[in-house]
């Protein structure tokens, strides 16, 4: 009878934090602020694999120039956004930073000697990978402590790429 106990307090324990992650990662969707990080070169023969894409960020190149990769870290990228909201790299820092009004800080950690910011991964519908590889940002959605969640990618226009797949799949759908 105790274990059975034991397995439900334990089941209900993975429950509640699954479910308490989630609502972290709405909560950043719903009230973060949109930054968008440019899409450093990436290899074609991997770019995609399977039903997702990886990804690498230019800013992530950037702080590994800045810092020892070979110790594991963890820190924040102060950028701020240009007209287009692409994030400029203005400092980092392993503390968390005072902000003036136009500044974002972005956690990042360095783990395996790679910088990581966000995912490196952006998963999406099987059959529309080649739509997006013409993106050339990724977008964000980024909170007032720093973590960040994707939310999509961008075309070199600054144009969202899954609503177009949706326009394009919609249309295709009509003319069936």
């Amino acid at each position: 009878m105790t274990r059975i106990r034991i397995l439900w307090a334990t089941l209900l324990a993975i429950l509640v934090l699954v479910n308490f992650l989630v609502f972290q990662k709405e909560r950043i969707l719903s009230t973060g602020s949109t930054v968008l990080l440019e899409l450093a070169p990436r290899d074609p023969r991997s770019l995609l694999q399977g039903d997702y894409m990886s990804l690498r960020y230019r800013l992530a190149r950037d702080i590994g120039r800045q810092l020892d990769t070979s110790i594991t870290q963890d820190g924040y990228a102060v950028v701020t956004l240009d007209q287009n909201q692409v994030a400029q790299l203005q400092r980092i820092t392993t503390d968390f930073p005072d902000l003036s009004q136009n500044e974002h800080a972005l956690l990042f950690r360095v783990r395996g000697s790679l910088v990581k910011l966000a995912s490196d991964a952006y998963f999406f519908e099987e059959g529309t990978g080649r739509e997006l590889s013409d993106a050339k940002y990724g977008e964000l959605k980024v909170n007032h402590q720093g973590k960040s969640v994707i939310t999509g990618l961008r075309d070199s226009e600054f144009k969202p790429l899954d609503q177009q797949l949706l326009i394009n799949k919609s249309h295709e759908e009509l003319q069936k």
